[in-house]
């Protein structure tokens, strides 16, 4: 029997992980009755053989000798990137990468991104990074790498072939909806791992966060207390928030949860449920502490709010703690478990294992977040027909002179406020939303 003839721990092991994981047997044999019933472990095994024949022939006959290793990899990779675009395997080498920081010594280009027909998929680039400055866009889907194309690649290899030297450019080619394809030249850089950035808006705190690795819960709480200090000492209150998650791809559930519990008291945050193993369906509650005591929230999101950032939302809009501004999210709903192979001496497998669900019931995967209000990102122009009469046009108009001098000073304002950085249409229809909130709020009290 060929799975007899194969001799070392790396084969072992690696026939030992087919018997007893879970064959997606309609890819990998294409008869319809296989594919049709639950398979019995004869059957199975014979399955098993059958990739034994097939391994065996490829050592022999194959035009140059196969490593053996870089086969069996990239079965395991087959077999479980066939499952859906989130899971992969990862060799020992990208594992090891993964677990160590590497300490500015490699760059990247500040992008997420998942496989999509074969393409590489933008989630969303990051803020100040170098694809968020070259233009990159949420949904862009990336064809070609330095003129590579990028069909064929798994996700992993596309994924170190944009990674590189600190300071090396990389030509991205976009296909982009409504666009030509356009190729985007990027220099790669250290990514910042600041991932809070806060401000005043008049009364109101402005919070944003670029990513939920690393301590974002930490930064925003520190931020909500330096602007309730500031609007103290300026003889003011504050009057309202807006969380902005546009472009966020998510990161750590702990995090998205303690997020969401600076502005929830009680009540269910998400719940992480198994098709396949009910029993271990878990629920996460919030602990009492609204760190805003109940004021106005609006949260922005967009196309490349994913995974942790749709949680919140989801959790925020469910709650009726916050209303959902922008357009809908990505719909990343899926949870990825990284299991080490042989304690990570032959790589590890990184496989979807379960949903999130938001405290309604509903599922985040492929359906996302819809906002209670849809704002389109928009760019606000000022139109004023050009022959239109005035006063001081008409013969004998009072104070001709000055209405003159003042349509002149009017003229260079808005030369200047062309100048200026574009307004930020979504966040200013969020501030005029907590606005008339408060104003609402004041005239029936």
């Amino acid at each position: 029997m060929i799975m007899r003839t194969f001799s070392g721990s790396l084969l072992a092991t690696f026939f030992a992980a087919f018997l007893f994981m879970s064959v997606p047997t309609s890819q990998a044999f294409a008869a319809e009755d296989t594919a049709a019933k639950e398979l019995s472990p004869e059957e199975t095994y014979k399955l098993l053989q059958l990739f034994g024949d097939v391994f065996e022939r490829v050592r022999a006959d194959y035009v140059e000798k196969p490593s053996d290793q870089e086969l069996i990899e990239a079965a395991i990779n087959g077999m479980l990137s066939s499952l859906d675009p989130h899971s992969s395997y990862m060799s020992a080498r990208a594992f090891k990468e993964m677990r160590v920081e590497t300490k500015g010594e490699f760059g990247g280009l500040g992008i997420t991104v998942t496989m999509e027909n074969g393409l590489v998929k933008v989630v969303s680039p990051i803020d100040d990074t170098p694809a968020a400055r070259g233009g990159i866009k949420p949904n862009d889907l990336i064809t070609h790498l330095d003129g590579e194309p990028v069909l064929g690649l798994t996700l992993s290899q596309a994924v170190d072939k944009m990674r590189g030297p600190v300071g090396k450019d990389l030509v991205l080619k976009i296909l982009r909806e409504g666009s030509k394809p356009f190729e985007v030249t990027l220099t790669r850089a250290v990514i910042p791992l600041t991932t809070v950035k806060a401000r005043l808006e008049d009364d109101i705190s402005y919070l944003r966060i670029t990513s939920f690795n690393g301590k974002p819960t930490e930064g925003l709480k520190k931020a909500l207390l330096k602007h309730k200090k500031e609007l103290k000492a300026a003889g003011k209150t504050m009057r309202g928030v807006v969380l902005d998650l546009r472009n966020n791809p998510g990161g750590l559930l702990t995090e998205a949860i303690s997020v969401s519990e600076i502005f929830l008291s009680k009540g269910e945050v998400v719940s992480i449920r198994s098709e396949q193993h009910p029993e271990e369906a878990q629920r996460f509650n919030a602990r009492p502490g609204d760190m805003v005591d109940g004021l106005p929230v609006v949260v922005l999101i967009n196309g490349g709010s994913a995974s942790a950032s749709e949680i919140v939302a989801g959790a925020l809009q469910d709650h009726g703690r916050a209303i959902i501004m922008g357009t809908k999210s990505f719909g990343k709903g899926s949870v990825q478990t990284i299991t080490p192979l042989n304690n990570g001496e032959f790589g590890a497998m990184r496989m979807t294992t379960s949903r999130y669900y938001t405290p309604s019931g509903g599922s985040i995967q492929s359906v996302g977040i819809s906002p209670d209000i849809n704002v389109p990102q928009s760019k606000l122009e000022v139109v004023e027909p050009k022959s239109q009469r005035r006063e001081r046009d008409l013969r004998g108009a009072l104070d001709k002179e000055n209405g003159k001098a003042a349509d002149e000073k009017a003229a260079a304002e808005a030369v200047d406020a062309k100048d200026e950085k574009p307004q930020d249409y979504q966040l200013t229809r969020a501030l005029d939303l907590i606005n008339g909130i408060t104003l609402f709020s004041n005239m029936s009290n």
